[in-house]
């Protein structure tokens, strides 16, 4: 099944989930009971944060998408050449030493989203997601900003 199927089923899922979720809450807001309506409003903030995150979520993996399609157009994606161990996971320390050169662009152009796109890949084969999705939004930020 490709990425984009199992976002849409596991997004269709969470949406049914929520609407239970939150039919729940409005039939313990309903009760009129002080606690129950207490837990019926706590009941319907929960699918409302999930929401919001599945959303913000979709929409990082678009602006990502886009990003890529845009910068294999020009050229500009990074070759997938890096060694892998036996699992098919990407040889760290090649990964390592590969993520020096992308460091270097984007210290040295560090307005172009390119750059930052190219080094969020980079931190993704080396395994630090977080610094991955953060290059990634500065990315995302300055290729809106143009």
């Amino acid at each position: 099944m490709s990425a984009k199927r199992t976002v849409a089923v596991i997004a269709v899922v969470f949406i049914a989930y929520a609407g239970l979720l939150g039919w729940r809450g409005v039939l313990l807001i309903g009760t009129g009971d002080p606690v129950a309506v207490g837990l019926g409003i706590a009941v319907l903030v929960i699918p409302v944060v999930g929401l919001y995150l599945v959303w913000r979520e979709v929409q990082f993996g678009r602006q990502t998408e886009a990003l890529a399609r845009e910068l294999a157009a020009s050229g500009g994606l990074p070759v997938d050449d890096l060694p892998r161990r036996p699992s098919g996971r990407i040889d760290r320390t090649a990964a390592d030493a590969a993520f020096a050169k992308y460091r270097e662009e984007a210290e040295a152009a560090p307005d172009d989203w390119r750059v930052w796109f190219r080094l969020s890949t980079a931190y993704d084969a080396a395994g630090d997601r977080k610094r991955a999705r953060s290059s990634m939004r500065t990315a995302i930020a300055q290729h809106d900003s143009r």
